[in-house]
């Protein structure tokens, strides 16, 4: 497979644990299939599989449509390739599935990756089969109804998978061309900017603008390699029923070879992010919670890497926030031409400004020149 860089993919929420049963239901008519062709491709290619099969829709994803599929015996997740019209190299199922099963082969919390299938003849579209993941997934980063001891558990377990992660031998895993080594933070800052600028139909927005100016003319010096997820937020992640462990990490459309500071920084926007359609930790009392502030947690990523600090750490949030409101600005996009896939779209694409002028405060912090 080619590398490719993340970037053409949009935003996806794959809700995939037992605790999501409340977000299933019947399939949305625009991604409908006869469960029959699929019934017997899984027969053939899934060891154990039985019929017979129902198919359901999560609720939730901006991206690549996902569904439970039930037996008698066993439950299933499959993700595919949305219908229609696509941007090239967009809703990279096939890679998904390529770094899902990889990562598994390093111990990390990934669901197991039954098959892929690139017949477009079996559903309409590619798609790949995996476990379904038992356990629960918070959508809200307060945690309100664990304790404070619990929900430190929880930060300090995020923390510790995304040190892991960066830790990983990506080239022993099979990962070596996954994506580009090196230059990673410009190379994404010039696609983002490509992305915003050809969505015509979203319109502009003044603090992008600036971004799409100001980011390429302030990088910072340094650069390193590792795999990153892209994607690293608490409502990607499926937690045990009942505690703190993680059973597996979701969503793996946006991963790629890249800068791990960068990729950590997108995780750690949930500190500085108001109550959006994706609320975050911003005005939340975090020692009444029991969360680690936001240095304390900085602090323990770095120890974990080895490094003694992160100096440019307003650069890679601003680059971050500039990059979700790219992708707000895409689903504002895909709404305009009736391509969105979830109802949570209009909201998200309602969240795009306020995205783009916190990418700007987070500009100013980043350096004594600012924006003009």
């Amino acid at each position: 497979m080619e590398p490719r860089e993340e970037g053409q993919a949009r935003l996806g929420r794959s809700p995939m644990s037992a605790s999501s049963f409340a977000g299933v239901g019947v399939v949305r008519a625009a991604h409908r299939f006869d469960p029959a062709p699929l019934a017997d491709w899984m027969t053939a290619h899934i060891d154990g599989f039985e019929g017979p099969l129902i198919v359901e829709q999560f609720k939730g994803g901006q991206s690549n449509p996902t569904y439970r599929l039930s037996t008698p015996g066993k439950r299933y997740v499959l993700r595919r390739k949305p219908p229609g019209e696509l941007l090239p190299g967009a809703h990279a199922i096939e890679r998904e599935a390529r770094v899902i099963a990889a990562v598994e082969t390093t111990g990390f919390p990934v669901p197991h990756l039954y098959a892929l299938c690139t017949d477009d003849s079996v559903i309409g579209t590619p798609f790949y089969v995996m476990a379904m993941v038992e356990g629960r997934i918070f959508w809200d980063a307060t945690l309100p109804h664990e304790t404070p001891p619990v929900r430190a558990e929880i930060y300090d377990r995020m923390n510790a998978a995304m040190a892991r992660l960066h830790g990983v031998d990506h080239v022993a895993a099979g990962l070596g061309d996954y994506g580009r080594s090196g230059n990673y933070l410009a190379r994404q800052i010039a696609r983002w900017s490509r992305q915003y600028r050809e969505d015509e139909a979203a319109g502009r927005d003044p603090h992008m603008e600036q971004l799409v100016e100001w980011l390429p003319a302030h990088l910072p010096p340094g650069d390193e390699t590792t795999l990153v997820h892209g994607d690293f937020r608490i409502d990607n992640i499926v937690f045990a029923s009942g505690g703190a462990e993680i059973c597996g990490v979701l969503d793996w459309e946006l991963s790629t070879l890249g800068h791990p500071l960068v990729d950590f920084a997108y995780h750690l926007m949930m500190y500085r992010m108001p109550a959006l359609t994706i609320p975050g930790l911003a005005g939340a009392d975090l020692i009444a919670l029991g969360i680690p502030s936001e240095e304390e947690y900085v602090a323990a990523y770095c120890r974990r890497t080895g490094r003694s600090g992160i100096p440019d750490l307003d650069f890679y949030l601003a680059f971050n926030f500039f990059r979700f409101a790219a992708i707000c600005h895409g689903i504002k996009g895909r709404l305009a031409r009736g391509t969105a896939v979830s109802s949570e779209a209009s909201r998200l694409a309602m969240d795009f400004p306020v995205l783009a002028k916190l990418a700007c405060d987070q500009a100013f912090k980043s350096t004594s020149l600012g924006l003009e």
